[in-house]
C-alpha cells in the first residue's frame, strides 16, 4: 500500500511539474532551426511564420540556419537538444528521404522527434540563368540532349528536393548532367543569377519574384496544373514530361520527450501563424498551399511522414544514390 501511495504521489508530482513548466514556457526566445542557408525557400517559410508564432507564444521566435548534409546536421542537432521546447525544427520532405539516402544516419525521423504539424506545401519551377540559349522548354530539351556533358544543374545538396527534382528531370530525359551541390538553394540561386551554373529546380517561395522580374528563365512548373501566381508558365507535364510532379511539403518538429503541454502551445502558435492574413496572402502570392487543418497536427504530420518514407525509399534505392 505504501509503494502504491508513493507511486501515485510521484506521478502526481511529475504531472504537477509538467503543468508548471507548460505554464511558465516559454520564458525566453524560442529557436526555430532551419536546415538550409538563409534566403532559401525553407528559410523564407520559416521567417514568414516566425513573427506571428512569436506573438502567439509571447516570446520571439529566432530563426537559426544550421546547414549541411542535406539537412541531416540540423536534424541531428535538434534530436540531441534538450526536450524543453526551446529548440524546434522545420524541414521539408528531406525528413522522409534521409533514411534511404544515408547509410549511417545519426537520427531516426520516426523515433527521435515529437511532431507538431505540417506547415506548407510548395510547388517547384525549372529555371535557367537569364542568358541560357534555350528560349522555351522544347529548345531546352533539345539543347540538354545535345550538350549534356556541358550543362550544369545546381541543387541544394544530396537528398534535397532540388536534387530529387533534378534527378527526376534527368531520368525522364535519359541524360546525366553535370550536377553541382550547394549548401542550400540560396547560394545555388546566387550562382544561377550570376551565370555560374545553367539550371536549377527550386521552390516557388524563392522563384516567383525572380521569374516575374525577369531575372531568370523559367521552363515549367512541377505541378499537374498551372499555378495562379504564374498562369502563363506551362507545366512540365503538359510540355511532354508526362506525370512529372514534385510538390514540397514542410513539417515542424521538436526533440523527443518534449512535454505534451509545450507541444500543444507550439501547435497553437503554428496554427495562428498559418491563419495570419499577411502570411496567407504572402503564401498565396508564392503559389504555396496551407495544409488542411487535420494535417496541421502531430498525428497528421506523423501519418504523412510515414507515408512519404514508404514512397521515396524504393525510388531512391532504385536510382542507386546514397551518401556515406
Amino acid at each position: 500500500m505504501k509503494f502504491k501511495f508513493k507511486s501515485i504521489l510521484t506521478a502526481s508530482l511529475a504531472a504537477a511539474s509538467l503543468g508548471a513548466m507548460a505554464q511558465a514556457w516559454p520564458d525566453k526566445p524560442v529557436t526555430l532551426i532551419v536546415p538550409f542557408a538563409a534566403g532559401g525557400p525553407t528559410d523564407v517559410v520559416a521567417r514568414m511564420i516566425a513573427i506571428p508564432m512569436g506573438k502567439s507564444l509571447g516570446q520571439s521566435v529566432i530563426v537559426e540556419n544550421t546547414v549541411g548534409a542535406g539537412g541531416t546536421i540540423a536534424a541531428t542537432k535538434v534530436a540531441r537538444a534538450a526536450p524543453n521546447g526551446n529548440a524546434i525544427f522545420i524541414h521539408h520532405m528531406g525528413m522522409s528521404t534521409a533514411p534511404a539516402l544515408y547509410k549511417k544516419l545519426s537520427f531516426d525521423p520516426l523515433k527521435d522527434f515529437e511532431y507538431i504539424g505540417q506547415v506548407v506545401d510548395v510547388p517547384m519551377t525549372l529555371l535557367a540563368r537569364k542568358d541560357f540559349p534555350a528560349a522555351n522548354y522544347q529548345e531546352l530539351e533539345a539543347y540538354v540532349k545535345a550538350n549534356k556533358n556541358k550543362v550544369s544543374l545546381a541543387n541544394a545538396g544530396l537528398g534535397a528536393v532540388s536534387h530529387l527534382c533534378g534527378l527526376l528531370f534527368q531520368t525522364q530525359l535519359g541524360v546525366e548532367l553535370n550536377t553541382i551541390p550547394y549548401k542550400g538553394t540560396g547560394p545555388a540561386m546566387n550562382d544561377l543569377l550570376g551565370g555560374q551554373v545553367d539550371l536549377l529546380c527550386d521552390q516557388t517561395t524563392q522563384t516567383v519574384p525572380m521569374i516575374k522580374d525577369g531575372r531568370v528563365k523559367v521552363y515549367g512548373v512541377t505541378t499537374l496544373k498551372r499555378l495562379s501566381a504564374l498562369p502563363n508558365v506551362p507545366t512540365l507535364d503538359e510540355q511532354g514530361l508526362k506525370g512529372f510532379e514534385v510538390k514540397v511539403w514542410h513539417g515542424m518538429y521538436a526533440p523527443k520527450g518534449t512535454p505534451a503541454p509545450v507541444l500543444d502551445k507550439i501547435n497553437v502558435a503554428l496554427r495562428a501563424a498559418l491563419a495570419d492574413p499577411m502570411v496567407k496572402t504572402r503564401l498565396a502570392e508564392l503559389s504555396s498551399d496551407i495544409p488542411p487543418t487535420d494535417k496541421i497536427t502531430p498525428a497528421g504530420l506523423k501519418t504523412h511522414l510515414e507515408a512519404e518514407i514508404a514512397k521515396w525509399g524504393p525510388v531512391i534505392k532504385k536510382a542507386g544514390i546514397y551518401a556515406d
